[in-house]
């Protein structure tokens, strides 16, 4: 990490001339770059470090290519000698997922979408005039290729990990045939890839700029509107879905300067949106039923529910048995339900009680009376506290918190940690138990247990909806201010 932070600031300081005030170390993402917010002069830029230097390349030139036709992207103010890393607009924090989160649907967030849909109409087609697709990080066009990679990587990370029975080579025919139809599109422009509303930031006029759209290709402009529209996080209501493609397609067609057959537009669309939905349902997969990353694991049922409404309410306008046969099969209820967890209400009477400890100065007792509940040693994780510039601080300052994330196993640990403890608050709450124990103990109880102890609260406050009850036992003997814990 030090020295991902060291070239960046080198980046900079050559780019502007002066050191850099501050910096502060950006959350990460799903890939592996590393972003950074660099201040100085009364300004801030983002600094970005990765080790794929094919994708820096094919970032950094989308970006200049679409910078010089006016499209709401980010300007790249400098690139390293090995393109390693480079400096862009800081076009802040919020994005529209973060707007819609705050405001639900409201009429400005409605026009927000409708605005970042005409936008995206003129990137794919204006974007797509001129652009050297050579330059493409992986295909140069989203085809049957890239279509059957996307439904098999649904099979593989989601599907198989069901342990259902299906006739593997029928469905495989049937991947083809969805392939051939899906590939025999009447347009193609620049694709954006992974087009959503946490990849397009809002500042405070309400102008809007797009980001991460390094996984550009050539492809079917109905692919992006549908990963848009069909974000599960964001879970648009059906009304809003409808009104919003008609949106785009008013866009689309004024940019083609032509008339779209409308019909065949929408067919070719809902196709997309299985793809789409499929293509998300695996990465949840990976990332959750094989990495263990509980965040993707919540987020499989909202996933299987849009995939439900579609699959109920839409025609691919082709015939695909045995696939139509799998895809009953993922939006039955036993399937939605083994992913769906119990969830507390106002009634529910359990409480858990989480803490961190010092184990020099002893395990904390439960007072509740009930005895049991769990004791997690986190002195198997790499101290922060033998870095000495972390000595005086504890596990909710920022640059403590991004050594743990960045330097120790504790994701790792914790995800073991979350695996057992989610089956007895799971147990609790059907039973009307009211009280459960969980500590975190380290050496001091100042670094690791605090850091451990505070993601357990929110991982229970997200998944079960759980109340919760946390206290810092060293934190809270030696009257630190703590900030407030993340939701």
């Amino acid at each position: 990490m030090q020295t991902m932070i060291d070239t960046v600031s080198q980046l900079y300081k050559k780019w502007n001339g002066e050191e850099v005030a501050s910096l502060d170390v950006l959350p990460q993402s799903g890939s592996e770059r590393r972003y950074f917010r660099l201040h100085g002069n009364n300004r801030s830029v983002i600094g970005t470090y990765g080790a794929n230097i094919k994708e820096n390349e094919t970032f950094i030139y989308f970006s200049n290519h679409f910078r010089k036709k006016d499209l709401p992207v980010a300007n790249i103010l400098s690139v390293n000698d090995d393109i390693s890393a480079y400096l862009q607009e800081d076009f802040g924090e919020i994005s529209l997922l973060n707007m819609l989160e705050a405001e639900g649907f409201t009429e400005r967030v409605y026009s927000l979408f409708k605005k970042s849909l005409e936008a995206l109409a003129s990137v794919q087609v204006g974007g797509d005039e001129g652009l050297n697709y050579n330059f493409c990080l992986t295909n140069t066009e989203f085809g049957k290729q890239a279509i059957m990679a996307d439904l098999l990587y649904f099979k593989y990370y989601f599907l198989d990990a069901l342990r259902r029975p299906y006739d593997k080579q029928k469905l495989i025919d049937d991947f083809e045939a969805l392939s051939n139809y899906l590939t025999h599109t009447e347009y193609k422009y620049f694709m954006f890839r992974d087009f959503q509303s946490r990849n397009i930031l809002i500042n405070s006029n309400d102008t809007l700029h797009f980001i991460d759209y390094q996984g550009g290709m050539k492809g079917a402009p109905q692919y992006d509107v549908a990963s848009m529209l069909w974000q599960a996080r964001a879970n648009l209501p059906d009304e809003w879905k409808e009104n919003l493609l008609a949106d785009y397609m008013n866009a689309f067609e004024n940019l083609i300067i032509a008339q779209v057959d409308r019909s065949i537009f929408r067919s070719q669309y809902n196709g997309y949106v299985l793809i789409r939905l499929l293509q998300v349902l695996g990465a949840y997969g990976f990332r959750g039923l094989f990495e263990r990353k509980a965040q993707f694991l919540t987020s499989i049922p909202l996933a299987l529910k849009n995939l439900k409404w579609f699959f109920e309410n839409q025609s691919l306008g082709i015939a695909v048995p045995e696939f139509s046969k799998i895809l009953s099969i993922c939006v039955g209820d036993e399937v939605i339900e083994q992913f769906t967890p119990l969830q507390a209400d106002e009634q529910t009477p359990l409480v858990v009680k989480i803490c961190s400890f010092s184990y020099r100065q002893g395990i904390p007792q439960d007072e509740s009376g009930n005895g049991g509940g769990f004791v997690f040693d986190c002195r198997g994780i790499l101290n922060p506290g033998r870095v000495v510039e972390f000595k005086t601080m504890h596990g909710r300052d920022k640059t403590v918190m991004d050594y743990i994330e960045q330097q120790t196993r504790m994701t790792e640990f914790l995800n073991s940690v979350f695996d057992i403890v989610d089956i007895n608050v799971e147990d609790y709450i059907k039973r009307g138990f009211e009280s459960l124990m969980v500590s975190f103990g380290c050496t001091g109880g100042q670094h690791r247990s605090v850091y451990a102890a505070d993601a357990l609260a929110r991982h229970l406050r997200n998944k079960f909806k759980v109340k919760i009850q946390l206290s810092h036992c060293v934190q809270d003997e030696r009257n630190w201010v703590n900030p407030p814990v993340a939701k």
